[in-house]
Formats: structure tokens, C-alpha cells, sequence
């Protein structure tokens, strides 16, 4: 998005980040590159030095995303004549009765909340009581683009992980968190045929979790592959992707990314999900919280190779046409530019 907001012709710094393939890709595009510690929420060191890079250059907008940004973001631009944009990608878990939610999405020095979908949106909109709500021309839905081009590396061998030869394969990729709903997937697995092998992507280092497991008749079909930074290829390599998430979903990466790769996904009807999936026609929603619901999803593909090969086609065609990375690009141009001459 950055990259493609300098080529239109904004004018940005960015700060460093943690991934060094992410700044090779930002110095190619001449983005120049910041120095902002923020080693803890806040941090003192942090703030002080983004206000004083703010006072010595001349920015319009102040780009936040994630909790850490925002509190230091919010300190170091106090009483300093730049507009405050911020981002937020997942539902809830912002209460006007908490004191921190004051600190960043509530705070009303914020010009924009840029959320990732319209459940993120709506859930503002809805707050109680109604005469704190955030206004609504604060709230805009951007929704993150991608690129089929991202997506060309071949499916795994899912071999490297004892999934066996011809296995029927669910893919779940998603760092272990309770309200991701994991143990109800692992639950759903016991009301399957025996081909069908688990895979769970991601962090997934859980006591609650790996009891769960062990627990299951199905144990010895659900494997733990850790973190990969080929997830989106193993996902490409499997027969479903599901995301059995219970709350506080936005739009999730590790489906649209299953999805390029023409993997049909299963999400719950939470959050941002049935927006990415068209149920019936590009993957399933299915209700949360429901193991049987889970199961009789997964048992529709396993039964079913030509449903499952047109949802796949149908997912793939949905992102290219639906979550393109140019009109994130565009409308992100549109309202830095619409801020910057208010």
C-alpha cells in the first residue's frame, strides 16, 4: 500500500519495521525510512523521537496502526497541527467504561478510524451509550487489497508434516487465541471420516490446546506444523481452509490467502468473515461456536470434489476482483488528500 501510495504521488516516510524484507521493499520504492523505538506502548524514547521528527519535517498525517503506534503516536503529536489517522482490524474490544480505550480508538483527537470492514465499522456505530459514539464521518471501511501476483509459490508438500498420501486435508492457519474457536475445530475432527488429516498453521503452543488434542479420537490426524512463513503455500496444498473463530473477527488474512490459492474456505458468521466469503458461492458460513456445523461444512467438500473445485475457482475469483491491492491503494489516496486539504 505504501509502495503504491509514493508511485501516486504522496509524499511519506515510513517507520522501520521488524521485517527486513518489509524495508528492502520500502528503500526500493525510496520510502525513506524511520527510527521510532517502540519497544513498549508507552514509550518515552519512542514519542520523543516522533515529535521531534514531526516538528522537523512537514507532515500532514500521522499514520497509525496497532495499540503500540497509536498511544506513542498520540503523545509525540500533542498540540502539533497534524491530522491523526488509525487503524483497526479486528471487532470490539473497545468499551467507553475503559480508561485505555480513551488513550487510543476513542480518543478524540483521532480524525479517521480506517476499518478493515464493515462489521468493524458497524460495531463503532452501535456502542452504547449512543451519545458517546464515535461519529460516523470519523469511520471509513478500507478494506486490505491483495495480489494474486503475491502467490505464485507451488503448493507444499504437506508430506514434510506426516500428512499422508492422498489424505483429505483441512487447513487452519491462525496464531493460537481463544476466541480464534481452534478446540471446537479439533472437536469437529472426531465426526469425521478417517482421511481426513488436520493441519494447524500457525503459533500454536497451547496447554489448553494440546490437552484438547490429546484428548481427541482423532489425535493422530491433527498436526501442529508451528509458525511458517509458507503458510500461504500449505494452505494452497490442502482441500479446505477453515476459520472456526467465535468473536472479534475482522477480516482475516490467512483465509483471503487460502482463497488466492483457489482453497475454498469455511468461516463463521463473525465479524468481517461474510464479507470475505460468499456463502454458497465462493466457500461456507456456517454459525459459531458449533463443532457439528464444522463438521457437516467439512463433510460437504470431502463428499463432493466438484463443489469443492468451483468454490475454489469462485474463492480465487473473488479476491482478484473484490480485495484488489489498487483500490486499497486509491481509497487510502483519497482520504490522506481529503484530510490534508481540511
Amino acid at each position: 500500500m505504501f509502495v503504491g501510495l509514493r508511485r501516486a504521488g504522496i509524499d511519506l516516510s515510513a517507520v522501520r519495521t521488524h521485517s527486513d524484507a518489509a524495508n528492502e521493499i520500502l528503500r526500493a520504492a525510496r520510502v525513506p525510512l524511520l527510527d521510532i523505538p517502540a519497544g513498549r506502548r508507552r514509550s518515552t524514547a519512542g514519542a520523543r523521537r516522533l515529535r521531534a521528527e514531526l516538528q522537523r519535517g512537514r507532515y500532514d498525517l500521522l499514520h497509525l496502526f496497532g495499540n503500540r503506534a497509536l498511544e506513542i503516536g498520540l503523545r509525540a503529536s500533542r498540540g502539533l497541527p497534524v491530522r491523526i489517522v488509525v487503524y483497526r482490524g479486528i471487532v470490539g474490544n473497545v468499551s467507553f467504561l475503559d480508561p485505555v480505550s480513551w488513550r487510543r480508538y476513542l480518543n478524540p483527537r483521532i480524525d479517521r478510524i480506517v476499518c478493515v470492514a464493515d462489521a468493524v465499522r458497524d460495531h463503532f456505530l452501535k456502542m452504547r451509550p449512543a451519545r458517546l459514539r464515535v461519529p460516523a464521518e470519523k469511520l471509513v471501511t478500507i478494506r486490505k487489497g491483495h495480489s494474486l501476483d503475491w502467490y505464485t509459490d507451488p503448493p507444499a508438500d504437506l508430506g514434510a508434516f506426516g500428512v499422508p498420501a492422498g489424505a483429505f486435508t483441512v487447513a487452519c492457519v491462525a496464531n493460537y487465541r481463544p476466541r480464534k474457536g481452534i478446540e471446537l475445530l479439533v472437536e469437529a475432527m472426531s465426526a469425521l471420516p478417517e482421511d481426513v488429516h488436520l493441519l494447524l498453521v500457525g503459533n500454536m503452543d497451547s496447554a489448553r490446546l494440546r490437552r484438547r488434542i490429546a484428548a481427541s479420537p482423532a489425535a493422530a490426524r491433527i498436526h501442529r506444523t508451528g509458525y511458517l512463513t509458507e503458510a500461504p503455500a500449505v494452505a494452497g496444498a490442502c482441500d479446505v481452509a477453515v476459520l472456526p473463530s467465535i468473536k472479534r473477527e475482522g477480516l482475516p488474512r490467512s483465509v483471503i490467502e487460502a482463497m488466492a490459492y483457489s482453497t475454498p474456505p469455511i468461516v463463521t458468521d463473525i465479524g468481517g468473515s461474510p464479507e470475505l466469503v460468499v456463502d454458497g458461492a465462493s466457500g461456507l458460513v456456517i454459525p459459531a461456536r458449533d463443532p457439528a456445523a464444522i463438521a457437516r461444512a467439512i463433510r460437504r467438500f470431502h463428499d463432493d470434489t466438484d463443489l469443492r473445485t468451483r468454490m475454489g475457482v469462485a474463492a480465487r475469483e473473488r479476491i482478484r476482483t473484490h480485495f484488489r491491492i489498487e483500490d486499497t491503494i486509491d481509497r487510502t489516496e483519497l482520504l490522506y488528500r481529503d484530510l490534508a486539504s481540511t
